[in-house]
């Protein structure tokens, strides 16, 4: 989506309506977007140290038990890592951007999970916000548990 820059305060006599109306247009398709997609979605607030939550989408309430409302204003690490903020903060630091963590829902619940992490930048190239994207890897852990309990008796009949 490409950003076009205005001055609403131009005194050249333009009319900022279009302007502000297609602005406003494109918030609200990327937020719906955002709302639509089935990956668990948290932005965090870069410029804050805790690095707290600003928006959740809809699977990220699914996969964590935790409301929007709930969440918002609260340290990811607090929501999902059962405190462990310097996990995420670890990978902020470090540029680990795609790793398997270990979350865990509000029933206290274990999530497989990967999580990858996303900078939105502003024009000085400032880190803004994060993006934190979960993919649930449940299923891949399942998978993985019953293989090697299939792997256990050939290994030992060998």
């Amino acid at each position: 989506m490409a950003q076009e820059s205005m001055d609403f305060s131009d005194p050249g006599g333009r009319d900022p309506a279009p302007a502000l109306s297609r602005l406003l247009g494109d918030a609200a398709m990327a937020r719906g977007a955002l709302g639509a997609c089935a990956t668990a979605l948290a932005i965090l607030d870069a410029a804050s140290p805790s690095r707290p939550v600003t928006y959740v989408n809809a699977a990220f309430e699914q996969m964590f038990g935790v409301r929007a409302q709930d969440a918002l204003g609260r340290p990811l690490g607090a929501l999902v890592f059962r405190g462990d903020e310097a996990l995420l903060h670890r990978m902020l630091a470090e540029s680990v951007f795609a790793k398997p963590v270990r979350a865990w829902s509000k029933d206290g619940a274990q999530r497989p999970a990967e999580l990858a992490l996303g900078a939105l930048r502003d024009r000085d190239g400032r880190v803004t916000h994060w993006i934190a994207s979960f993919a649930d890897r449940s299923e891949l852990e399942r998978l993985r548990a019953e293989l090697d309990s299939l792997r256990a008796p050939a290994a030992k009949a060998a």
